[in-house]
């Protein structure tokens, strides 16, 4: 859709930076009693005409205060009037200005010792890095100011220091996060009886249920601020609220329920003498105006919005304004009328330094190009909107990226883009952006090795990180030849180090997680070390950006070529058919999977039936993203020959751009070795709820099979053995339960993100510290072991992106509670494959064919699934 600028009432809480000292005086001569005197009255009058929001007015008083206070060498003083310089800097917008007089005052403060001083400075430079966008330099002040004033024993201090990280992460995306900030402020509140603190806090809570779609539990938070507002007489907080509460029944459709609230909000404001607010709500009845198609009812909205945004000098409100303003006339088919809009509102945008808001404008102006035939113009202003996100996220350390490019909706503006660009032919280019924005949480540490950033800190720590990692290659070499029980347990240790320590590097320096990004380079690595034989498949869905056609983009690419066909589909019953068919293949007494998986082949598959036909693959890999994470692509039915997709390819999944599941040096055509042994752990717990029988008779299966095998169950089958054999075999096998869901497994008593072992269970967030390289497959034979893990959403890629990150070349892993026989029956296949020297792909589609001939329905044969590198 396009993207409407509003402006939500979040609260950001602001230690008051002007506090009127009547300060004891040293002994002094007479006129320097009276200087301190008259300073101290332009302090009192400067503090006023604030509190009255007459900032200019405010500015020019404390400028004289400065003046005195510098001559008479009063460091205190000068610390309190610079302050309040920079606060009414900040509220006229002037965040730069604001900057400069708090960053005076802050060595002073730490001069006299004064901890509270210092810790407002530093919390209201905090609040302008915030405003400015740089979230995380925001989050570096406020995490100074917070042990500051904790020190001080100032409790209202700290809830609103708590509050305004709060504030950041809920700005980054990361609502879980903010939550936590905003329930430790609101007991701080309440304790020392600060009302409005606690209102705010209410109201900031409501504000993260609301954006993550939970209105009711919204408005539950948004009436239990109401009437603390009410109570203390704080009619601005109270206008915030019922603004709020509008914006919810607006989202929810009830559009003349938001009608009713924001009319309400705007006459408090407007007696408060709150422009901006005013604006702000003129702003919010024009967009609900807008929705209901009343086109020329919202412009008279905007247009009364307009000059009070430009009075008070509110150059953000009018950019925004000025960009709803165009979007109307673009929706009226007044395209250069539009463009003249959305042409102000990006000069403004720009002068203020909103990059969010220039993106947003520049991504309206790049759909408005394309819509009337000027693609050239269309895809340099789309481009140049999502590089503007891309330089945002380079300020973010690791944790905070994936989070604020789905937050900050630049998913519309790539669709856009990659549509625009294939329609162009410029596939390559297409292919590239679609893969700048599916960031991934998969750090590939070698990337680590020699790299070069600017920051003196964070090169040495990246050089102090090589010199380990280098120990670590070398104690690895010496495996081959030392068969000691103690090397692996040095190299164990020796790699929970060098792990620790890169984990540590990378999300505490922005420019060593840049480090981790997908660059240019890394895409066309990525089709020139695709195996022989090997056709790789990505469909994106190109869907919901307004005025452009929905499709699904499907990338075909082999070694060194590429080419993508689009299908046109509706998004509403393409998602129903998503979840239709993952609900009728996980239930062996449904029969309708044959119809719905038939419906996704034709749009999935057949488009590209005949380039891969023509291609002959010897193996099909599909790269699932989005909300096409959980569907097992091999379940996909051709009506025409009745064959499932699994029996006419081998079929593996590919984490997002897997480099390392892809390069295998030397090996690109390599005839692979036959499997000679398998270190296959089973049933560690053999008690109720736990006992795996099953997976008991699974791992001696493989026994029989590869004699060579060490088998472990029951109390032998210890996270600690296996940490300490993974070393010396390249195909690992867990017949074990696992729990990777968002919530605990109680039926089997295991955490979530678990995976059980005789002595303890393993974190999956640790897995990493596993040391996986030289490992081939990883076979994870437990419930529910690749549905989620819970990272972002990342459906059966989840897995795979920790145990990559170990090392690991391919998971083996099932998508849901698999059959006992089945399973035993489909493994036994599995390793007699690769023991006659199958592929990895070639040995799992040979295993799941004899399981369709037994007439079996997909839920015995589709849930394992393979990942990564099918040789």
């Amino acid at each position: 859709m396009k993207k409407i600028l509003t402006t939500f009432l979040a609260v950001g809480v602001c230690l008051t930076p002007i506090t009127v000292m009547l300060m004891a005086q040293p002994t002094w001569g007479q006129t320097q009693n009276q200087q301190a005197q008259e300073a101290q009255r332009l302090l009192e009058q400067g503090a006023k005409l604030t509190e009255q929001q007459e900032h200019q007015q405010a500015i020019q008083i404390l400028q004289q205060a400065l003046t005195i206070a510098r001559e008479i060498k009063d460091q205190k003083l000068e610390a309190t009037v610079l302050l309040g310089l920079g606060f009414n800097y900040d509220r006229l917008g002037e965040k730069q200005k604001a900057l400069e007089f708090y960053n005076q005052a802050l060595p002073l403060r730490r001069a006299v010792g004064d901890r509270s001083g210092e810790a407002t400075t530093l919390n209201n430079i905090g609040l302008v890095y915030s405003a400015l966008g740089e979230k995380q330099k925001a989050l570096e002040f406020y995490n100074q100011a917070l042990p500051l004033i904790r020190a001080v024993g100032d409790r209202s201090g700290e809830a609103t220091i708590l509050n305004n990280i709060g504030l950041v992460y809920d700005d980054l995306g990361e609502k879980q996060k903010a939550l936590e900030f905003y329930n430790q402020a609101l007991p701080l509140y309440r304790a020392v009886g600060e009302r409005s603190g606690e209102a705010t806090t209410l109201n900031n809570i409501g504000l993260v249920y609301s954006a993550l779609g939970q209105k009711q539990k919204a408005l539950e938070f948004y009436n239990q601020a109401l009437p603390l507002y009410r109570a203390v007489g704080e009619r601005s907080g109270v206008a915030t609220i019922l603004n709020n509460i509008g914006l919810v029944y607006d989202a929810l459709g009830e559009k003349q329920k938001a009608l009713d609230f924001y009319n309400q909000a705007l006459p408090l404001l407007r007696a408060v003498g709150d422009r901006t607010g005013v604006a702000t709500t003129l702003n919010n009845i024009g967009r609900v105006y807008d929705a209901l198609g009343q086109k020329q009812k919202a412009l008279e909205f905007y247009n009364q919005a307009l000059p009070l945004s430009r009075a008070v000098g509110d150059r953000t409100g009018v950019a925004t304004t000025l960009n709803n303003i165009g979007a109307v006339y673009d929706d009226l088919g007044q395209k250069q009328k539009a463009l003249d809009f959305y042409n102000q509102a990006l000069s403004l945008i720009r002068a203020v330094g909103d990059r969010y808001g220039e993106a947003v404008t520049l991504g309206n102006i790049g759909v408005l190009l394309q819509n009337t035939n000027r693609p050239t113009e269309a895809i340099t202003n789309l481009q140049q909107a999502l590089q503007i996100s891309l330089e945002m996220r380079r300020g973010l350390q690791r944790e905070n990226r994936q989070k604020f490019l789905q937050d900050n909706n630049t998913s519309a503006n790539a669709a856009a883009l990659v549509n625009v660009l294939i329609d162009q032919n410029k596939y390559a280019q297409a292919f590239e952006w679609v893969n700048l924005f599916t960031t991934a949480d998969l750090a590939d540490y070698t990337r680590l090795i020699n790299a070069k950033v600017a920051n003196a800190e964070a090169q040495q720590s990246l050089d102090d990180w090589s010199k380990k990692n280098q120990q670590l290659e070398s104690l690895r070499q010496q495996l081959q030849s030392d068969r000691s029980e103690s090397l692996p347990e040095q190299i164990r240790k020796l790699e929970e180090q060098v792990y620790s320590l890169a984990e540590n590097i990378s999300r505490r320096f922005p420019e060593v997680a840049e480090l981790f990004e997908t660059t240019p380079a890394d895409i066309k690595n990525l089709t020139s070390s695709i195996p022989a034989g090997t056709v790789v498949v990505q469909p994106v869905l190109l869907t919901n950006v307004r005025n452009m056609p929905n499709n699904v983009a499907i990338f075909i690419f082999t070694k060194g070529e590429l080419s993508i066909i689009k299908k046109s589909i509706d998004p509403t019953e393409f998602n129903k058919l998503l979840t239709q068919d993952l609900k009728e293949v996980q239930d062996d007494s449904d029969s309708s999977y044959l119809e719905t998986g038939g419906k996704l082949y034709d749009i999935l598959i057949r488009p590209i039936e005949d380039k891969i036909k023509a291609l002959s693959p010897k193996e099909l890999s599909i790269i699932a993203t989005g909300k096409l994470h959980h569907l097992p692509f091999e379940t996909l039915y051709d009506n025409k020959t009745n064959q499932f997709l699994i029996q006419k390819y081998p079929v593996n999944y590919l984490t997002r751009i897997s480099n390392n599941s892809l390069k295998s040096p030397g090996m690109q055509n390599a005839v692979p070795p036959k499997l000679e042994a398998v270190l296959a752990f089973g049933n560690p717990v053999p008690r109720d709820p736990q006992n795996l029988l099953g997976a008991e008779t699974e791992v001696r299966n493989i026994k029989e099979i590869l004699p060579n095998s060490e088998v472990y169950i029951h109390n032998e089958a210890t996270l600690e053995k296996f940490r300490s054999q993974a070393l010396h075999f390249s195909f690992l096998h867990l017949a074990t339960h696992g729990c990777f869901q968002t919530e605990d497994c109680k039926k089997v008593n295991l955490l979530n993100n678990r995976l059980l072992f005789a002595d303890k269970s393993l974190d999956i967030a640790n897995a990493a510290l596993l040391g996986l390289q030289g490992t081939q497959l990883i076979t994870l034979s437990a419930c529910q072991t690749a549905v989620d893990t819970n990272l972002n959403g990342a459906g059966i890629a989840g897995v795979a992106y920790i145990f990559e990150r170990a090392g690991a070349k391919a998971v083996m892993a099932s998508l849901w509670a698999v059959d006992d026989e089945a399973t035993q029956q489909l493994m036994v296949d599995f390793y007699q494959n690769l023991k006659q020297g199958m592929t990895k792909g070639e040995a799992l589609q040979q295993a799941k064919l004899n399981l369709i001939k037994d007439h079996r329905h997909p839920f015995y044969w589709s849930p394992f699934v393979l990942i990564g590198d099918a040789r």
